[in-house]
């Protein structure tokens, strides 16, 4: 406890780059200030449980339990060299003459033309009159599976 008191947690969470970890590490000054974890909270506009869990974590294993933690999840369906390419593809696209706004449709549009994805994806549709047959048909890669008329043991929502 007396390196918690001892600590400069305000010059720490000026030197660091991830705002999440700045975060961290202002409730915790907040927290040596005599401040409620409630009112920490609230000057933060974060839950409560966060700012528990953070100064639980830090009274247990230190700065290093602060530390952001690897995440688990779905890899990248591209590759470091393909992501390497849309990233000069975004810098090239921002700072050419023609304008430098980007929206969602063109990096798909990137990706879709440059980025070969050996994906496939199967759609299972129910009977409402506007899932029609042809509606994956321009799509190479998309399977539909269609229920049948009454199946309330495949259809959620029945």
């Amino acid at each position: 406890m007396d390196n918690f008191k001892n600590t400069d947690f305000n010059a720490l969470a000026r030197s660091q780059t991830s705002i999440q970890m700045k975060m961290r590490l202002l409730a915790l000054a907040h927290f040596q200030d005599g401040k409620s974890r409630t009112q920490i909270a609230q000057f933060l506009k974060v839950s409560r449980t966060s700012v528990n869990k953070w100064v639980h974590v830090y009274l247990t294993e230190g700065l290093a339990g602060l530390q952001e933690k690897p995440r688990t999840g779905r890899p990248t369906f591209i590759s470091t060299k393909q992501r390497a390419q849309l990233a000069d593809y975004i810098e090239k696209r921002a700072s050419s003459a023609q304008g430098g706004r980007l929206t969602g449709a063109h990096i798909h549009t990137y990706l879709v033309q440059y980025v070969q994805a050996d994906r496939h994806a199967v759609v299972i549709m129910d009977g409402a009159g506007w899932h029609t047959d042809g509606i994956a048909d321009e799509f190479n890669n998309v399977s539909l599976i269609k229920l049948p008329p009454y199946s309330p043991e495949l259809n959620s929502i029945e």
